[in-house]
């Protein structure tokens, strides 16, 4: 059977008209690649459980819809510095829109990888002491994000504790040495402590191994623990507060998630709020804003939660006045 010459023209020009068409359809479906955030989380996922869930909601609410309209790539370093190095090399590679990450190691680690990409941090100690933004107003630079301040009110979470535990003469604070930014809180506390007139002990601690030599070491020598929070603590809340409830010290944090894990008492921003915020930052910049240009924002309401469970346990009695302040008791 012959093949007609005009029928096999026509296929030819059909089928150059489906690859032509498959081609478009390719650099079409490139050219709508939704934008990506890298979102670098400092410690595992539960330690950011409440957070995220915050975080994504109010993109949908600005018309961000996760698989939708963006994309988000999550990773987690599990509080290992050197694995927040090689995700944020990652997330480079990948080429994503924008880096979101929290505390100042991970905006560190960010930082390194690239000058280019906008970076977001959710919560960091204090971003002009450990250089990573010219100034809260006019951050510089491809970082913004907001701001802790915890050297500032490191005064107010010593008052605080001092009222539950009155006899309170001996003071340990625990944190990462090897944080820049938790070394400039640990010195806020230290001279807030002394202006108390509390003797202080600041056992050294880089890794997770050291919290238990680190209480071991507070033994005689303190009546309270106040921690300073990063990844560090974030990857070992748990054990961080049986080993305080083994040596009966009560403890004070930055935030309620640690007092819901049996920490005594905390005082500081409203995380998941905070993480709301930062998806108004992740909006702005993805619509054009320039990060330098977006003013560095700080918590503008503080909440204290009290555990009257690990109080009891303690042999503590909280005063009515501060279970009547506070914004959380937990029973």
């Amino acid at each position: 059977m012959q093949f007609d010459p005009l029928k096999r023209r026509d296929f030819i020009t059909l089928l150059g008209s489906a690859v032509a068409a498959w081609a478009l359809a390719v650099q079409a479906q490139q050219a709508t690649k939704l934008p990506t955030i890298g979102y670098l989380g400092a410690a595992a996922p539960a330690g950011d459980s409440q957070r995220i869930p915050a975080f994504v909601q109010q993109l949908r609410e600005l018309g961000w819809i996760e698989g939708n309209t963006i994309a988000i790539t999550f990773r987690w370093a599990e509080g290992r510095p050197a694995q927040m190095a090689e995700i944020a090399a990652e997330l480079v590679r990948l080429k994503v829109d924008v880096i979101v990450t929290t505390g100042t190691s991970g905006v560190l680690a960010a930082k390194q990888a690239t000058s280019v990409i906008p970076i977001v941090f959710t919560a960091s100690s204090d971003p002009v002491g450990t250089g990573l933004v010219a100034s809260l107003a006019r951050p510089g630079g491809n970082i913004t994000g907001l701001s802790l301040q915890q050297t500032d009110s490191a005064s107010k979470r010593l008052e605080l504790l001092r009222e539950v535990v009155p006899a309170l003469h001996r003071l340990a604070l625990m944190g990462n040495f090897g944080n820049p930014a938790i070394m400039l809180e640990l010195g806020g506390a230290q001279a807030a402590a002394r202006t108390l007139g509390l003797e202080v002990a600041t056992p050294e601690i880089r890794r997770a191994e050291d919290f238990a030599p680190a209480f071991d070491a507070t033994k005689g020598q303190a009546e309270a623990v106040y921690v300073a929070t990063d990844a560090l603590v974030v990857a070992n809340r748990i054990r961080i507060n049986t080993l305080a409830l083994t040596a009966r010290l009560p403890t004070t944090y930055n935030s309620r998630e640690y007092v819901d894990l049996g920490g005594l008492m905390s005082y500081g921003p409203n995380f998941p709020e905070l993480y709301r915020r930062t998806a108004d930052y992740v909006d702005k910049i993805l619509r054009g804003a320039k990060p330098g240009d977006i003013p560095v924002e700080q918590p503008t309401k503080f909440e204290l939660a009290i555990n009257l469970t690990t109080a009891k346990a303690l042999g503590l009695t909280v005063p009515q006045t501060l279970l009547v302040a506070a914004d959380e008791v937990i029973e």
